[in-house]
């Protein structure tokens, strides 16, 4: 499955093999897209389809293999649907002929630990109702909300379409703003944009493009900018910027050239308050001060991409914090949403702005260092702690934090 690509809502379908999930995703989108037959393992890996769901908009359903599979080979699909749940904003769990037990169970528990939402639906009512005693053993256990279905015709479809409507978090699909709070309307906004070997050829990357339009959407005046023009900016008496939005490896000159009484911070920064785990981001970055002789930083980045050697996460971060720290800092890096093993031998944790994914998958996959106590940062904190800014860069949300 390929994880982490796409920023609308991810609902995820669990349940044991036959159970009839991807007839429910058939349904679901109106035409055959999931394999239907009535061999239990048809399902062999996650498989992703877009849908658009009245009131939620577009959405990404996730197909799952049956938990209850066997063998060597279904142990290792089990284990890729239980991977699913760390990147899905609700889930589904379905069951069928009034069966509710240590599988549904189990499943319910990986929902809870890693906080996704979820409702249970009673698939084949027309083969096997569901029966109130069914109903009160699933009470005793969880209070989700349970749908006795079928797929054999859509009058059950609305239900489950308003149901997931009210399961699914709205701040999963409700657009949040970069840099609402932030920004007053009618202000100008300056956006320094380096145009390097790094930068795609004939357009900008993702999250300057998001910030020219969040700049509109809050009614400011959009300013966009190379480095290089940026003393020029400032020299001609040009508008002054209420925020200075920067790439975060252009900090060390951009923070002497826009002036100390400008707010001042960067896009990766300002996507770690949107997508991020940013409180643990503001209290993780100081660790950088406290690495010593040996010790393992690991980065991660969330996309896939060429290489070059003036990469960020593979080539200049590993630079930069062995010349900071003066130490033999031994750096690892993994990218896309990989699972993370022996996370006990780092002492910190860095992550990319996360453009790419969802807040869930994010925090998600900073969880296991978050728990096990191993400082977070993201990769503007950590730059702008190094160049000795962190204070100014992330005034703007101290301050947006402290109206809350």
């Amino acid at each position: 499955m390929a994880k982490g690509k796409d920023l609308k809502p991810h609902i995820g379908i669990f349940g044991r093999r036959n159970n009839g999930k991807s007839s429910i995703i058939n349904l679901m989108v109106n035409q055959e897209v999931a394999i239907v037959s009535p061999e239990p393992g048809t399902t062999t890996d996650p498989v992703k389809k877009s849908i658009e769901i009245f009131g939620i908009g577009p959405a990404i359903i996730i197909d799952t293999a049956g938990i209850d599979d066997t063998g060597e080979l279904g142990e290792k699909r089990v284990e890729k649907s239980l991977q699913a749940i760390k990147t899905i904003d609700c889930a589904i769990l379905v069951i069928t002929e009034n069966q509710f037990g240590f599988y549904e169970k189990e499943l319910i528990k990986q929902f809870r630990e890693h906080q996704v939402p979820y409702l249970i639906l009673h698939n084949k009512s027309d083969l096997q109702a569901l029966e109130p005693i069914t109903r009160e053993r699933i009470g005793e256990f969880s209070k989700a909300t349970v749908i006795d279905f079928t797929t054999t015709n859509q009058l059950g479809l609305e239900k489950l379409i308003a149901e997931l409507k009210r399961t699914i978090p709205e701040t999963v699909y409700q657009k949040p703003s970069l840099l609402g709070g932030i920004v007053e309307p009618g202000g100008v906004v300056l956006l320094v944009t380096p145009i390097d070997s790094e930068a795609p050829d004939g357009r900008m990357i993702l999250p300057q493009v998001m910030a020219i339009r969040d700049v509109l959407d809050n009614d400011c005046i959009c300013v966009v900018l190379k480095e290089t023009n940026l003393e020029q900016y400032f020299r001609e008496g040009m508008p002054r910027p209420q925020l200075v939005v920067t790439d975060s490896q252009a900090f060390g000159f951009v923070s002497k050239v826009v002036p100390a009484d400008v707010p001042l911070t960067s896009f990766s920064i300002v996507f770690a308050r949107l997508r991020g785990d940013f409180e643990h981001y503001l209290q993780g970055t100081p660790a950088l001060s406290k690495l010593e002789e040996g010790d393992k930083v690991l980065i991660l980045e969330s996309c896939t991409h060429q290489v070059s050697c003036v990469d960020i996460g593979r080539h200049k971060l590993p630079r930069w914090i062995r010349e900071y720290t003066g130490k033999d800092i031994h750096c690892d890096i993994v990218a896309g949403l990989a699972q993370i093993t022996d996370i006990h031998d780092y002492k910190l944790v860095i992550q990319c702005g996360g453009c790419v994914v969802t807040r869930k998958q994010l925090i998600n996959r900073l969880q296991p260092a978050v728990n096990a106590g191993i400082a977070v940062s993201n990769y503007g904190m950590a730059i702008a702690w190094m160049n000795g800014i962190f204070d100014r860069v992330t005034q703007p949300f101290h301050k947006l934090y402290q109206q809350q």
